[in-house]
């Protein structure tokens, strides 16, 4: 899956994370001021065809030891238009 811009909301501001390190894959995100980080993908057609044939989306979270932290997954209408706008 490829990370993208995401979707604007309220009052987030977007945020990439990683931008400046090259072992990492930067990762824009809406992050609101209470602390809330969104951020979207899009598979690519061969994760797309393994999903429409039953196959699993899975959620890696590195905890580095500390406690997991809540999170969510949904899936949302393709957005309309330009990214950026």
């Amino acid at each position: 899956m490829t990370p993208v811009e995401p979707q604007r909301y309220g009052g987030a501001q977007l945020v990439i994370f990683a931008k400046d390190q090259p072992e990492y894959v930067p990762l824009p995100a809406m992050v609101s001021a209470d602390g809330v980080v969104m951020t979207e993908w899009e598979p690519t057609a061969d994760e797309l065809e393994r999903l429409l044939q039953g196959g699993r989306l899975r959620l890696w979270v590195h905890t580095f030891g500390h406690p997991l932290q809540p999170v969510a997954l949904e899936v949302v209408e393709p957005e309309c238009g330009v990214r950026g706008e």
